[in-house]
């Protein structure tokens, strides 16, 4: 999601350093060396990303066997390791709220990759936006969750799919882009983690809360205003919603597995806000 950007100034990013040797006995080194405990789970998770997303660029994906380790270290994630519950104060809303917040908790990020968990109540929405050029994972920690993913859909004579609406009679923006539904249903946790990709997978989704739920994303590369992968929002529409260039290129049988999007601004109605990560610390390695 793009606004972790603003929320800069509370993510909490806090890192212990290495404890370090404080003697000089052999044996003893070698004891604590067995005695080592093994790393949490968030723990693994760092330094399986670290490894995963060593050498990503913008629209570059990790090789298959890389997804798998990765999705593999994902999947066995709980909210119990990252100190989550959905007892906590994240996760309640009251009548009279409004749009209830979303709160988001910093990881981690560094220039290839970043970690954060949005923890939404019910009915809290993440709106309608893009990973440009991004590879992401994520994983429903709790909870269940609407998910609605569109890619953009293939265009050209060869295969027969609509490039544009008719914006001739002036009610229809010339900007908007026909895309493809990729994913339409609720996810309730434990399920596996989803992944999409620079142009595949769903890299335009929307999240629904429909019962309070916690997801933990992972981006490679993160957002980057500077590197060109600046969040986007937008607008859907049904594709009958406007008169279509040659629009009998797609039979009407077919017709909801489409929409139109338009991009916008950042809702304004778009209620988030930061808070300290407070379960198990993440060890930064160099």
């Amino acid at each position: 999601m793009g606004f972790e950007r603003s929320l800069a100034d509370r993510k909490g990013k806090q890192f212990f350093e290495l404890p370090k040797e404080t003697t000089k006995n052999n044996k003893s080194r070698k004891n604590r060396r067995r005695s080592k405990k093994p790393s949490s789970p968030i723990q693994k998770l760092y330094e399986t990303c670290k490894q995963v997303f060593a050498s990503t660029e913008t629209g570059i994906v990790p090789s298959l066997e890389d997804i798998q380790r990765l999705q593999s270290v994902l999947d066995k994630m709980k909210a119990v390791d990252v100190g989550l519950s959905p007892e906590m104060p994240y996760f309640r809303t009251t009548a009279d709220e409004g749009t209830p917040p979303i709160t988001y908790l910093h990881l981690y990020e560094n220039n290839k990759f970043s970690m954060g968990i949005f923890c939404l109540p019910p009915s809290g929405v993440i709106p309608l936006h893009n990973h440009p050029g991004m590879t992401v994972f994520s994983k429903l920690l709790f909870g269940t969750m609407h998910i609605k993913a569109y890619d953009w859909a293939e265009v050209g004579a060869e295969n027969g799919i609509l490039a544009s609406v008719d914006a001739s009679n002036g009610t229809a923006p010339s900007s908007i882009r026909l895309a493809k539904v990729k994913v339409d249903a609720n996810f309730t946790a434990p399920c596996d983690s989803t992944i999409l990709y620079p142009a595949d997978g769903g890299n335009m989704h929307c999240f629904t809360a429909v019962t309070a739920c916690a997801v933990l994303d992972v981006l490679g590369p993160p957002y980057s205003d500077h590197d060109g992968r600046h969040c986007s929002y937008y607008l859907d529409f049904p594709f009958t919603k406007f008169s279509a260039v040659d629009g009998k290129s797609i039979p009407e049988a077919e017709r909801e597995s489409y929409a139109w999007l338009e991009e916008r601004e950042q809702p304004e109605d778009l209620a988030a806000v930061g808070a300290e990560y407070i379960g198990p610390k993440i060890v930064e390695s160099r």
